[in-house]
């Protein structure tokens, strides 16, 4: 069927599949609550193909990206209600803050391989959430504060309906921004990178100047969802930067699949709604989710989609 569709069309079927998806979602949507959820796992999803063309695609761990998440959502939570600012506005601003400082901090990190790269971004993780939580004047320490609602060009986004579509678009525009990186040469290189950095160096390829840029691109693509997150949130608090929401994100990349868009979106997904859907097994919750994730690494070592799409390919060749 695939090979029906024009070339273009072919290279963002997984973007025209997840459209459609939520173009339909909200028929089986019943109430707020389930808006919540849906909208969660999409700001998840926007953090997690970021981090997946870090992880999966250039080979290089991050466990400090819950940090740059929060640094989004806390610049905007700040901006627009300390000192007025429009939403787009510090939307922007922290994106560019979080574009900068992870380029600072990616130049002398990256040299860095394995589980010594591992820690330093969990350093970084751990820093930043110490001085979100000691700076109390500015960012209201422990308790957190609140951002002002998003408003654009005058409509102001107040309802959970409303911020499902605002949500899914953004989710939309970020795969589509990572399926055409993936298709460039900065996507060729980072598979090169991947593959055999020695090798990427030997053909001229400066491995160092594609693991700065794409460090610095996944960590905006958090900020990004951070600041969704602070409006959409009533309040953002310093938990949201924690190791664990790091280990949760580098956990639903590899759940979904590494080196593939559209498992991210998977990873993310499922992994936000499982413990809602296994809510009612009370204490056996965490044991049935370990068993689900364990299981899916045992018989499905490159993820969930990947193996799927490969299961797909040999029942379509002849």
């Amino acid at each position: 069927m695939t090979s029906m569709l024009p070339p273009a069309l072919q290279r963002h079927r997984g973007l025209i599949v997840l459209a459609a998806v939520i173009a339909v979602l909200p028929l089986a949507l019943r109430n707020d609550y389930h808006y919540d959820v849906v909208i969660n796992a999409g700001l998840n999803a926007i953090v997690v193909v970021g981090l997946n063309l870090l992880i999966g695609y250039a080979g290089q761990i991050s466990l400090g990206h819950a940090a740059f998440f929060g640094l989004g959502a806390y610049a905007s939570a700040i901006l627009t209600t300390t000192y007025g600012w429009p939403a787009l506005g510090a939307m922007a601003a922290g994106i560019a803050v979080v574009g900068i400082l992870a380029y600072v901090i990616a130049r002398p990190i990256l040299r860095l391989k394995g589980h010594y790269l591992a820690m330093a971004t969990l350093g970084i993780g751990v820093i930043i959430s110490i001085v979100l939580n000691t700076e109390a004047q500015v960012t209201g320490g422990p308790d957190g504060m609140s951002a002002a609602p998003f408003t654009v060009l005058g409509y102001t986004f107040a309802s959970e309906q409303s911020w499902y579509w605002l949500v899914g678009g953004a989710l939309l525009l970020t795969v589509w921004l990572s399926t055409n990186l993936i298709d460039s040469p900065i996507g060729r290189a980072l598979r090169a990178l991947h593959g055999a950095e020695i090798g990427a160096r030997v053909v001229g390829i400066d491995t160092t100047r594609y693991k700065v840029l794409i460090f610095v691109i996944s960590a905006m693509f958090a900020s990004f969802a951070g600041s969704l997150f602070a409006h959409h949130t009533p309040t953002v608090t310093p938990s949201i930067l924690g190791f664990i929401k790091s280990v949760e994100f580098v956990v639903m990349a590899v759940f979904g699949g590494m080196a593939s868009v559209m498992g991210s979106v998977v990873g993310a997904v499922i992994m936000t709604l499982l413990p809602n859907a296994l809510a009612a097994f009370e204490d056996f919750e965490p044991i049935i989710l370990g068993g689900i994730m364990m299981g899916t690494m045992i018989f499905m070592p490159k993820g969930l989609v990947p193996t799927i799409a490969k299961l797909l390919r040999r029942k379509e060749t002849p």
